[in-house]
């Protein structure tokens, strides 16, 4: 059995977010076709993602210098074990699907804090030197964004800075990332319906995908 980790980044719900929609239809299709398998949602409007602050940078110095935990506030401890935790289950994954809109040419700040907790040397990367290597080679991911406008072509592809942030972050950790867009709906309102389609139908066939993979890899 392989572990799905299914992370949303959107705080509507699937009838109001196109993101969402695709992303309900890709779990759906990878249920069908590899219903062994463990799902795992992670909401990140529903969780507590620590934002890396004061408390965090101060805790992490305090343990690098040779601190103990037991001698930190009460706050910072709190905080270290939820990104351990969160780091610990993103490693305890062998696939995932990321869910989220652009907002602002970028991915939503609550995931932004979420990559934060995730991208930890020595747990997903480490630095050598030669440069930093990926500690998460071999798995793959799926990243299903929404974005009104065409930022895949044009004049504004170079405003793209959700999909190309979030790739950078994978491959970092030597995770592999294939993207599925639904782009142009509120440029183009009335396509928007068939855009919407075709990006779900894209959705089921890298469900259908990564299922077969997912079991033949075990």
């Amino acid at each position: 059995m392989s572990k799905l980790l299914y992370v949303v980044a959107h705080p509507l719900d699937k009838e109001r977010s196109y993101s969402l929609a695709m992303g309900n239809s890709f779990i759906n299709t990878y249920k069908e076709h590899s219903p062994e398998d463990e799902i795992v949602e992670l909401n990140l409007y529903n969780e507590y993602i620590p934002e890396i602050d004061a408390d965090v940078l101060e805790g992490w110095g305090h343990l690098r210098s040779g601190g103990t935990f037991e001698e930190l506030t009460s706050q910072q401890q709190s905080k270290l074990s939820r990104i351990e935790e969160l780091t610990e289950q993103f490693i305890a994954a062998d696939k995932y699907v990321f869910v989220s809109p652009m907002w602002n040419f970028t991915i939503p700040a609550r995931f932004k804090a979420y990559l934060d907790t995730v991208l930890i040397a020595r747990k997903t990367f480490t630095y050598t030197e030669n440069g930093p290597v990926g500690l998460m080679t071999g798995k793959k991911a799926v990243h299903l964004q929404s974005r009104g406008n065409i930022y895949s072509a044009g004049p504004m592809k170079e405003a793209e800075h959700a999909d190309t942030l979030l790739k950078t972050c994978l491959d970092l950790m030597g995770i592999e990332l294939e993207t599925i867009v639904a782009e142009g709906h509120a440029l183009q309102p009335d396509d928007a319906d068939k855009i919407k389609q075709q990006a779900i139908e894209k959705a089921v066939l890298s469900a259908e995908q990564l299922a077969k993979e997912m079991v033949l890899n075990k």
